[in-house]
């Protein structure tokens, strides 16, 4: 059996286990998916099995990305992962997230956020967490403000990635500002 890290009434949060690699390939083999990502589609089989190694051998308590494997409880199935990169300080975390398709649009993508901010926040005390995303995503930037994360600005032609310059959009939350009941910040 699979062991929770972090658990919400209708999501399990835990490490990649290899039967994860078909599951991750398919979801991020959808160009729509990897459109605003740093992967391309499709992603192979084998590259999938090396990522959920890779992933697995992740340590969610150091320094540097660790990859949940986000699952529906009542089912088993693998519907998105959620990235944490702690700071070598282990007081500032970075967040990246990406959900299947088909899994889009039920509040899972709010629920695992916000599970994983209440932890990093509420037991591992963090200062801050941060995300940006290419600012064509309405998507994400709708879900890191929907979390409680501010909009802190806006980086014009900042990143090269897939044959062209995008603006990316930064969002911020400190530790003393997070209400897990609201989904805004106080002020």
């Amino acid at each position: 059996m699979l062991i929770e890290l972090i658990g919400t009434p209708r999501l399990r949060l835990r490490r990649f286990d290899a039967a994860d690699a078909p599951a991750l390939a398919a979801y991020r083999s959808d160009p729509e998916i990897a459109r605003y990502q740093g992967w391309s589609a499709p992603v192979d089989p084998a590259t999938a099995a090396e990522l959920v190694r890779t992933f697995a051998e992740g340590d969610p308590d150091r320094a540097g990305w660790f990859q949940y494997a986000v699952e529906l409880r009542a089912t088993g199935e693998l519907v998105g992962d959620l990235g944490v990169c702690l700071a070598e300080n282990l007081r500032q975390a970075e967040l990246g997230v990406t959900f299947a398709a088909g899994h889009q649009g039920h509040g899972y993508a709010t629920e695992a956020v916000r599970a994983v901010l209440s932890d990093l926040f509420e037991r591992r005390g963090l200062h801050r967490v941060s995300a940006e995303c290419d600012a064509r995503n309405l998507g994400s930037a709708r879900l890191l403000e929907r979390v409680g994360l501010r909009r802190e600005g806006l980086r014009p032609g900042h990143t090269w990635i897939k044959g062209e310059w995008t603006d990316d959009l930064l969002f911020g939350l400190l530790g003393e500002d997070w209400t897990p009941q609201s989904p805004t910040p106080q002020p």
